[in-house]
């Protein structure tokens, strides 16, 4: 696997994997990678010739006070994980290679983007559509993996490809992966490492209340009923603060009052001794 962290050295070695017409993917990360990103890299092998990952942990989607500066940094740990599931290529930019000098262009995404995270962190997605239509535009993949459990964000940035027609990847071409979990429930995310051992194990009450209210739900109980019994289970469990815990339509994110025959989600932020977790799932997939 070659890492590369140049624009320049990008280029020319993306032009020797296309070759004859070859299908690049594209994985975009931020590191401190686990199962859920190798899940992704093995999912992008099945649909094109070579995968790209990248690294990049974009400074404009962390607000003011938020963990930027402890965010875990492990490169080479991360590109030998990378290498052993044979991954071809690693773009690792700088944030100066990123974001040269005089860089002033912002992507922001409407509707979509304006409750659940974007409501609790503002200008959250407004850097992560900036920074992920400039990696699609610097690989130019064929096809991009993002994680379903960043939910709200997958929305945006499909949102975002068909609303500036990109064609490298085009919408359709933009591949949502279900979240991986751990033995106990708990959605694999780079911020569990924050928890001492006894707040991980009381962050595994997140899913089962989640799957409780849905039983709840599809079982004709209220939705506002199931969410507010949800959110005393997680604050019993040991949660400190619930940002929020929305049934919503699967593609709008609109809230919903009640379950409709369409596909919905059931989404949740909470925080666990000043660790933020989000996490969602289907109500009733079609």
């Amino acid at each position: 696997m070659q890492t590369v962290k140049t624009l320049d050295m990008l280029r020319t070695a993306l032009g020797q994997l296309r070759g004859d017409g070859k299908r690049i993917a594209l994985v975009p990360t931020m590191g401190a990678l686990h199962e859920g990103h190798l899940t992704l890299v093995r999912r992008a092998q099945a649909v094109a010739d070579h995968v790209v990952a990248s690294i990049f942990v974009n400074p404009k989607q962390f607000g003011p006070n938020e963990d930027l500066d402890a965010y875990p940094r492990q490169l080479a740990a991360d590109a030998a994980m990378l290498e052993g599931e044979g991954c071809a290529l690693l773009w690792a930019p700088s944030a100066e290679a990123m974001y040269p000098a005089g860089f002033a262009t912002n992507i922001s995404v409407t509707g979509v983007s304006d409750g659940l995270c974007g409501a609790a962190r503002p200008g959250h997605f407004d850097g992560v559509a900036t920074v992920v239509c400039k990696l699609f535009n610097q690989v130019q993949p064929d096809v991009a993996l993002f994680g379903e459990k960043d939910f709200q964000q997958l929305a945006v940035i499909r949102a975002m490809a068909r609303d500036l027609d990109l064609c490298r990847p085009h919408v359709d071409a933009i591949i949502g992966v279900p979240t991986v979990r751990e033995a106990d429930g708990l959605a694999m995310s780079s911020r569990n490492r924050y928890l001492a051992p006894e707040q991980r194990a009381a962050a595994a009450a997140l899913p089962r209340a989640m799957r409780a209210a849905i039983a709840a739900i599809k079982g004709g109980a209220d939705v506002a009923g199931a969410l507010a019994g949800l959110e005393a289970e997680i604050v019993a469990a040991g949660f400190d603060r619930i940002d929020y815990a929305v049934l919503a339509d699967s593609t709008s994110l609109t809230p919903l009052p009640a379950l409709t025959t369409g596909p919905a989600r059931l989404l949740v932020a909470a925080r666990i001794a000043g660790t933020r977790l989000i996490d969602n799932m289907a109500v009733n997939p079609q």
